[in-house]
């Protein structure tokens, strides 16, 4: 689980609610039609942007945001100096019992085990992180998207909520209504927009750098093992993809 973004999305949905209880209670700022134009029209025209098996594994990918479990990179390079040295004593075939729980990883050390040349291990595993990014970027696109449209549709229903009043001026009654509609269509898109597309887009943007970094530093560590490269070696070098604070640490623990 991830603590941010809960604590995020929950905080900032608080302090709004609580605002509109102590602004004259929350049934003020409940309207259907209002909630009907801008969460159903973003909808809708988010759908438009892709296909429906695109926009349906939305959820799926959103929930990414809150639950995503992501190999350390340096436990990623433990057990990859752990191989590199099984593989240094015994070859490729030592590496075929190893206990290895990343799929990708697996991939790589699956290709080494059955003889592949290191050009065809890079280009796999490069197509590999391309296909990743790509459907990482589609389900962000889609939240880019909801964040953009959110806010237009609240405009549209705005401007549908003045024309009504204006239609209806003779009628002081329908005025109230009219203008709910149009204030709070604001409301709820900007809501959508800087709430829940936006920082869900972002947090999977992050989700997705990650992910890449490690399948770089898997890459890495796979195509250096084929070459036969000293362990110790390969761990200096992968230590690179770790923060100064990280490669400090893991430099005392070696120590």
């Amino acid at each position: 689980m991830d603590l941010a973004t809960l604590i995020g999305i929950l905080g900032a949905f608080g302090f709004v609610i609580a605002s509109m209880v102590t602004s004259g209670g929350i049934g003020v700022f409940i309207n259907v039609p209002s909630l009907l134009i801008v969460i159903g029209g973003s909808l809708f025209v988010v759908m438009m942007k892709y296909n429906l098996g695109q926009f349906f594994g939305a959820v799926k990918v959103a929930i990414k945001a809150f639950m995503f479990k992501l190999d350390k990179p340096d436990e990623l390079i433990e057990q990859c100096t752990s191989m590199a040295d099984a593989a240094r004593k015994g070859g490729f075939l030592a590496l075929e019992e190893a206990q290895i729980s990343n799929s990708f990883m697996q991939k790589g050390i699956d290709m080494l085990v059955d003889g592949h040349d290191g050009e065809m291990v890079r280009t796999a595993l490069e197509k590999d992180i391309d296909l990743t990014a790509e459907r990482h970027k589609i389900g962000v696109g889609i939240f880019k998207a909801m964040g953009d449209v959110a806010p237009a549709m609240g405009m549209i229903g705005t401007l549908i909520g003045l024309v009504a009043m204006l239609q209806a001026m003779d009628d002081p009654k329908t005025i109230g209504p009219s203008m709910a509609v149009a204030l709070l269509t604001t409301l709820y898109g900007a809501m959508i927009a800087n709430m829940i597309a936006i920082p869900i887009a972002d947090k999977l943007s992050l989700r997705m750098e990650e992910e890449i970094l490690n399948r770089n530093l898997i890459m890495d560590a796979v195509l250096a093992i084929q070459d036969g490269q000293n362990p110790r070696v390969i761990e200096s070098f992968l230590k690179s993809y770790l923060s100064e604070k990280k490669r400090g640490e893991a430099s005392a623990e070696g120590e």
